[in-house]
């Protein structure tokens, strides 16, 4: 006993007279070390052969699985001034709902009649598209008159020059038949003169044959000059047509390029209309712009501007919406020597912030209050942490995330892989080696690889 007490009760008790103490009393403590000692190798023994599994510890957080489902900033396209709220924190709206109500701070908007003037211009301008039309058809039509007349008046002169060239042959016969009669006038006087000097004619007949003699020379000459005048004329005749031809050209290359003008001004004009219409489009869309909507389905979550009457510029962040349909997944971060044994969809256990749990990470089935998933993605990227970002998704063969579940919430996870013998991973761990590579169910004399050879490079000479 004790022996706090003076008095003892050995007189009264005898000890001896009771099993269990005869039992404890008769037993040697060596043997009892003995079997202790040799009841715990056992256990060890039987301990070290146990299967563990392998995993690949991480820590992260909830997100969503696509990217549309995950808080969306809201902003604004443009600069303005708040004016009003349609929304609070945790009101759930719908996509199209109308969130805010911001109004103009550019100078160049403040006219409340600029659509309705901008689309005067455009009215006007394109009248002036169809004026220019209409003087493409007049000067097009003016271009075939003046071809028109340039064939007659060429046809006129080519006439001219086609009489002429008669009236030169005419003449020429004409001056021959004169030349003739020169000829005859001239042997009729020098015969007269014979005969007068021989005294056969009279003086009053060799006057006569000497005057018509000057007569007809006169005649001769005269014809002479017309035949060189029509030359003369076929040779200015000539001229002209080339002078009309060259006149008539410059009027049909002056209204070609009068048409030519005239188009490029209406695709100017056109240009310009397109720009004030692509303008006035702008001014019409920017008025839509005023009124800031929900891009989804979800729940404001969280308000960056406050108040009224705040400046604010185009693609800053206004406030949050939280999606209200999204599916949930959860990201986290491992070493980069971790991550070539990662596979897409290898299981995993999850425990979530707030949910009570006991975790066994070498014995999974073991554990309570953990989740199941499998990855769903691996970055092909190192992130700037210096680490893999693995995306993984709820195991739908296993029971389901719990509901209250939300997104941002911290998660421990184990990335199951191999199972070993504890012995084995205790070797592992004391020397540092990483878990096993090949899975147990890889088939690894099958030969075949998803990796990818390249071709021999070939030496350089």
């Amino acid at each position: 006993m004790l022996n706090i007490s003076e008095n003892s009760i050995s007189k009264f008790v005898k000890l001896s007279n009771f099993k269990s103490y005869q039992y404890l009393n008769d037993r040697d403590p060596k043997k009892k070390r003995v079997y202790n000692g040799i009841v715990i190798i056992i256990l060890l023994l039987i301990f070290v052969f146990v299967p563990w599994t392998q995993n690949i510890k991480g820590k992260g957080y909830v997100t969503t699985l696509l990217p549309e489902q995950r808080p969306q900033p809201v902003q604004s396209i443009i600069s303005g001034r708040l004016e009003k709220w349609y929304v609070r924190e945790g009101n759930y709206v719908n996509k199209g709902d109308t969130l805010i109500y911001i109004t103009e701070v550019k100078n160049d908007y403040f006219d409340p009649n600029l659509i309705s003037r901008t689309q005067e211009q455009v009215n006007a301008k394109s009248e002036s598209i169809t004026s220019y039309d209409d003087k493409v058809i007049a000067l097009k039509s003016q271009l075939a008159s003046i071809r028109e007349s340039r064939m007659l008046k060429l046809e006129q002169v080519r006439n001219k020059i086609i009489q002429t060239k008669n009236k030169i042959e005419i003449d020429s016969i004409d001056l021959n038949a004169y030349k003739i009669k020169y000829e005859i006038a001239v042997n009729q006087y020098k015969r007269t003169k014979e005969l007068h000097d021989q005294g056969l004619k009279s003086l009053s007949e060799l006057q006569e044959k000497e005057l018509k003699q000057q007569e007809v020379y006169a005649a001769y000459l005269s014809q002479q000059n017309k035949l060189e005048n029509q030359k003369n004329m076929l040779i200015n005749f000539k001229l002209e047509l080339s002078s009309t031809e060259q006149d008539y050209q410059q009027k049909i290359s002056k209204t070609n390029s009068d048409i030519q003008s005239a188009l490029s001004a209406k695709l100017d004009a056109r240009s310009n209309t397109s720009k004030l219409k692509n303008q006035l489009s702008n001014y019409q869309q920017r008025q839509n712009l005023y009124y800031i909507t929900s891009p989804t389905n979800g729940y404001i979550t969280k308000t960056i501007k406050k108040g009224t009457g705040q400046l604010i510029k185009e693609g800053t962040d206004i406030l949050t919406i939280m999606p209200a349909n999204y599916d949930l997944a959860v990201e986290i971060y491992v070493k980069p020597q971790d991550l070539p044994l990662l596979r897409i969809n290898d299981h995993c256990r999850l425990q979530f912030d707030g949910w009570p749990a006991m975790v066994i990470s070498g014995w999974p089935e073991k554990s309570t209050g953990i989740f199941s998933g499998k990855i769903f993605a691996l970055d092909q990227h190192i992130s700037n942490n210096g680490k893999y970002r693995v995306l993984i998704a709820p195991d739908e063969k296993d029971k389901r995330w719990p509901e209250n579940l939300r997104v941002g919430t911290g998660t421990y996870t184990f990335i199951l892989l191999k199972d070993v013998p504890i012995w084995y991973e205790l070797w592992r761990n004391l020397n540092g080696f990483p878990p096993d590579f090949y899975r147990a169910n890889e088939d690894h004399n099958s030969g075949e690889s998803d990796v990818k050879t390249k071709a021999p490079i070939k030496s350089v000479k």
